[in-house]
């Protein structure tokens, strides 16, 4: 949260919110406190799942996303670099304009993240790009500097690209959308993703218990009366072998 907060300089960090039964309220009553129009909330459950909700306040829409395979700036370690308060670039794969519910991600996104051009704790320039790629049903965040060389043998001319390098500096985290809400923290239900598997339905899987893997349930009942391998691996590819039998 810390790494998202740092990338956004017209974003406001406020304090944590402890009533679940009134966390829509509270929070919206917080962001009209802070005369801002978006919100980016992170819920921790477990100690171990990580959800985002992003909210337009206070009519909406609003999303909720299970966060998936976060690695921050100190983890990474990676070469790139920019200046703190710098707006950003950004930019999305071509798939993001072939669904309404990925178009509706799409502008929101847009809004958030996209620094307003006469912030006053913007810097009046562009150093970096987020990028935002769709790959299988998930979004994924990348956040690269734009590395531009600056001896006079290499400067590059006005409006020339070729020499522009762009170099990662982190974090990287994936979203896996949940629900699309009409309103703000709820409302009626516009898009429900049919692929999203929560992660307790993962560790209460029958045959995950066994095999440290998940298995969706309606597979469960056929393969419990056939012989399984021991090995993890092993399994895997007896339920890979076993779908491609049954769609035969």
């Amino acid at each position: 949260m810390q790494n998202v907060v740092s990338l956004l300089p017209h974003a406001k960090k406020d304090s944590k919110v402890e009533s679940k039964q009134s966390k829509g309220s509270a929070l919206n009553e917080l962001v009209e406190l802070r005369s801002c129009s978006s919100c980016l909330f992170f819920e921790c459950r477990k100690q171990k799942d990580l959800y985002l909700w992003m909210v337009k306040s206070p009519a909406g829409p609003s999303v909720k996303f299970l966060v998936n395979a976060v690695h921050t700036m100190e983890e990474l370690k990676l070469t790139g670099n920019h200046l703190k308060g710098s707006r950003p670039l950004l930019t999305f794969s071509s798939n993001f304009d072939q669904q309404p519910h990925w178009k509706l991600l799409k502008e929101m996104i847009t809004q958030i993240f996209a620094t307003p051009k006469d912030h006053r704790k913007a810097k009046p320039f562009h150093d970096h790009v987020f990028v935002f790629s769709i790959v299988d049903d998930h979004i994924w965040f990348r956040n690269y500097q734009i590395s531009v060389p600056h001896n006079e043998i290499d400067k590059v001319d006005k409006g020339g690209l070729d020499k522009m390098t762009l170099v990662e500096v982190g974090p990287r985290y994936c979203l896996n959308p949940i629900k699309i809400f009409g309103g703000s923290f709820g409302g009626p239900t516009l898009y429900e993703n049919p692929f999203y598997v929560s992660p307790n339905q993962v560790m209460l899987s029958p045959v995950a218990l066994d095999y440290g893997t998940y298995v969706p349930n309606i597979f469960v009942k056929e393969i419990k009366g056939l012989p399984l391998p021991s090995s993890r691996n092993g399994y895997i590819m007896f339920f890979l072998v076993f779908l491609w039998l049954k769609q035969i």
